[in-house]
């Protein structure tokens, strides 16, 4: 199949994905919807194909608001967050240190500051959770404050493109929160020690969603991974994180459809990625559970056809004939080069379980990711989609998975 016909494949996937679809926020009828479409086209192609249900749940909001003394501030209801109706004393914490000796009992609690500075991680989240984020969370629960109040700046690492972000986004963590632009929390000051009135109208729903996963064939060993995740941040249809990824995919289970190769490849579209409690990747570690050794390789798609620069292939410690293969992949693909090492992604559970891999995105998104201010917002959508990378990525991956099979004896095969 030619990169013209892949591209308007590409562009017809995206099209479902990211128009008539949307934000595909785990738990939500949009992200079923979108599964199932993998799932049909999939199926559609001949390829085995599993759906793993999910047990998580969605998240709706009609909004929030802060009052003092007849004054109102813009507030934000914390994803995931759980609403509130209250009123009390409003106390004001920057730094751990101030948390640890402040009586925030029953209070109002302004978060601001160095405390604020970053996004927490959620409280059971299995694959970064530092030591201070978790004294933090720890603090704020043996205090009992009635809310928090989270005043937050710009932090591309931390929250993606979000300004303001949500403090917390963390459906294990109890505490009703709203958050608020930094320079309205300065504002806020201004009414510490006074009693102010919160009210977020939001509310957690029980729901599922899927995992989907093709399989060439029933042989498990020596097989090669190929991960997408599926899902996107609330308020944004995610054209590059990730239904980029996930239309790659497709476009490769298209273009292997009828090849027969001596190490059988699994297709997984992953569910969780951009939410607080990794389901999907969790559910598919479980499935794994002392079987990550028959894994020969993981190639995770993450972030792929940006409309600006080349698209990018970073190496994560692959054997030396796998990486021959990959470099031949990229020289005689010059739309492709090696990437940067970076960690942001599916790829970082197979690393931890002793799997080679190699990550699949666009060089200007890794090279600008601490500055970007793209993913997790509603610019995040087919305008900065080309295309034409797309079907590039998936070329590139059903060469590299040609050449890694051409190698015959030179890996184990498949039982």
């Amino acid at each position: 199949m030619d990169k013209k016909t892949l591209t308007e494949k590409a562009k017809s996937h995206l099209e479902v994905l990211c128009s008539a679809i949307g934000e595909r926020r785990v738990g939500s009828e949009k992200n079923r919807k979108a599964t199932a479409y993998v799932k049909n086209v999939l199926q559609s192609l001949g390829w085995e194909t599993e759906a793993t249900e999910l047990s998580v749940i969605d998240w709706k909001t009609d909004g929030a608001t802060l009052t003092c003394n007849g004054a109102f501030f813009e507030v934000f209801s914390s994803e995931y967050s759980s609403g509130c109706c209250v009123k009390g004393k409003l106390i004001a914490i920057n730094t751990v240190a101030q948390l640890e000796e402040a009586d925030i009992k029953d209070k109002i609690v302004l978060l601001h500051g160095e405390i604020a500075s970053q996004q927490i991680a959620p409280k059971n989240f299995p694959f970064w959770n530092p030591e201070e984020h978790q004294h933090i969370v720890s603090l704020l629960e043996e205090g009992c404050p009635q809310a928090l109040v989270c005043a937050t700046k710009r932090n591309s690492i931390s929250a993606g493109g979000v300004y303001p972000f949500p403090l917390f986004e963390d459906g294990d963590f109890n505490i009703p929160s709203v958050y608020m632009k930094d320079t309205e929390g300065e504002k806020l000051l201004a009414c510490v020690g006074q009693q102010v009135e919160l009210e977020s109208k939001a509310i957690r729903i029980p729901e599922t969603a899927f995992n989907v996963i093709g399989r060439s064939d029933n042989r498990t060993n020596n097989r090669i991974v190929v991960t997408a995740h599926i899902d996107t941040k609330i308020g944004t249809s995610g054209a590059i994180d990730n239904a980029t990824g996930v239309a790659i995919i497709l476009l490769l289970a298209e273009l292997l459809k009828e090849k027969q190769f001596n190490n059988p490849v699994e297709l997984v579209i992953l569910n969780g990625e951009d939410y607080y409690g990794a389901p999907g990747q969790l559910k598919y570690i479980e499935q794994n559970s002392g079987k990550f050794g028959n894994i020969l390789l993981n190639i995770n798609i993450d972030g792929a056809g940006y409309k600006e620069g080349l698209s990018c292939f970073s190496a994560f410690n692959l054997p030396e004939n796998i990486l021959d293969t990959l470099h031949e992949v990229l020289w005689d693909t010059p739309e492709i080069v090696e990437g940067l090492p970076w960690y942001q992604g599916d790829h970082s559970m197979f690393l931890q379980n002793g799997c080679p891999a190699i990550a699949v995105s666009s060089q200007w998104f890794i090279e600008n990711f601490e500055t970007q201010e793209l993913t997790h917002t509603p610019k995040d959508n087919l305008s900065i989609v080309n295309y034409e990378r797309v079907a590039e990525c998936a070329l590139a991956i059903y060469n590299n998975i040609s050449l890694i099979n051409s190698l015959g004896n030179g890996l184990p095969q498949g039982s």
